[in-house]
C-alpha cells in the first residue's frame, strides 16, 4: 500500500549484490510510477528511468532540455512506487563538476539506487541521433570525480556513459571506457554499440559491470538477453519500450474512435479494470482503515 516497503538504501545494497551476481539484470524503462509497479509485478530485477521518455512526457524532444528538478521529482515518483531498485539517466550532470555533485545528492535523496552521465557536449541529444559531440577525456573524468566524490551512500552505482563510439569508433570508446573506470566509474555505460563483438570488446576492457541500452529504431541491433548474457553484459536497459507500446496503442484507439465512434473493438487490447485494481492494490488500502476507507471494489462494471 502507498509506497515501497523497502528504503532507499537496501535497494541500493541489494542492486549491488545483484550486480555481483553475474546475472544479467533485466531494467525495462518505466514511463510513470504505474508502470514502474508493472514491471515489478512482472519479476524483472529493476526499473529504468529514461531521460527520453522524460523529455517526452513533457512533449520535449531529447535534446538536453529537462532540468535536474524535473528529473528529480518524476524520478521519486517513480522509485518510490517499487520495491525495485531504479536508476536514472542523468544526461551530462546537468552542468559543470559542482552541478554534477549536486545532481548526485539530489538523486540520492530522490531514492534513485543510481545514475549514469555521459560524456556528450552540453546541451546534449538522444544517443541514437547523428550530429554527436562529445567532450575530452579530461572533461569526462571530472563529471565521474565528481559524481563519485559527492555521494553519501558508497552503494549509490555512479554509471559512465560514453557516445564516442559514434564519433570517433570503437578503439576510443575502448580506450575511454578504462579510463571512465580509473576516475572512478562504477559501471560503464558504451552507447550505441553496432555488434556483439563490439560489446565483447567494451566487456574485455573493464572490469566493471556494463550496461546494454536495446532501444527501437536505434543505431544497433536489438539482441535478445541470452546473447547479451553470452559476451558478458550485466545490464540491459529497454529503455523508451513501454512508452513506445502505450502510444502505439493509444494511436490506435484514437483512430477507433474517428473510424468507428467507439471503442468496443479494443476492448480485449486494454487492460482490465480488475487487473489494473489488482496492479494499484485497492484491497490493501480497503482494509487499512475501515473507519475511513470504507468503499468497495466491482471490478466487473463498466468505467
Amino acid at each position: 500500500m502507498l509506497y515501497s516497503t523497502r528504503t532507499p538504501a537496501a535497494k541500493r545494497e541489494g542492486f549491488r549484490r545483484d550486480l555481483a551476481s553475474g546475472r544479467l539484470l533485466r531494467f525495462p524503462g518505466a514511463f510513470n510510477p504505474l508502470s514502474a509497479r508493472l514491471i515489478d509485478a512482472k519479476g524483472f530485477e529493476g526499473v529504468y528511468i529514461s531521460g527520453a521518455v522524460l523529455s517526452s512526457d513533457l512533449g520535449l524532444p531529447d535534446i538536453g532540455l529537462t532540468t535536474l528538478t524535473e528529473v528529480a521529482g518524476r524520478s521519486q515518483q517513480i522509485a518510490r512506487m517499487t520495491d525495485l531498485p531504479a536508476i536514472v539517466d542523468a544526461d551530462t550532470g546537468f552542468g559543470e563538476p559542482m552541478n554534477v555533485a549536486r545532481t548526485v545528492q539530489t538523486l540520492e535523496d530522490a531514492g534513485l539506487a543510481g545514475m549514469h552521465i555521459e560524456d556528450q557536449v552540453n546541451p546534449k541529444r538522444c544517443g541514437h541521433l547523428d550530429g554527436k559531440q562529445v567532450v575530452d577525456l579530461e572533461t569526462a573524468g571530472k563529471r565521474i570525480r565528481a559524481a563519485v566524490d559527492a555521494r553519501r551512500d558508497p552503494n549509490f552505482l555512479v554509471m559512465a556513459r560514453t557516445d564516442i563510439r559514434a564519433v570517433d569508433g570503437l578503439a576510443a570508446a575502448v580506450d575511454r571506457a578504462k579510463a571512465l573506470v580509473d576516475a572512478g566509474a562504477d559501471a560503464i555505460f558504451p552507447e550505441a554499440m553496432a555488434s556483439l563483438a563490439e560489446f565483447a570488446a567494451i566487456r574485455a576492457a573493464v572490469d566493471v559491470p556494463v550496461l546494454a541500452n536495446m532501444t527501437e529504431f536505434g543505431k544497433g541491433e536489438l539482441f535478445t538477453v541470452q546473447q547479451l548474457a553470452d559476451v558478458g553484459m550485466n545490464l540491459v536497459i529497454f529503455p523508451v519500450s513501454l512508452l513506445r507500446l502505450a502510444m502505439g496503442a493509444a494511436d490506435r484507439g484514437l483512430d477507433a474512435i474517428i473510424e468507428h465512434g467507439s471503442l468496443q473493438s479494443m476492448l480485449p487490447e486494454m487492460q482490465h479494470r480488475s487487473k489494473l485494481y489488482e496492479l494499484l492494490d485497492y484491497e490493501s488500502y480497503n482494509h487499512f482503515d475501515s473507519g475511513v476507507f470504507n468503499f468497495t471494489l466491482n471490478p466487473t462494471l463498466p468505467a
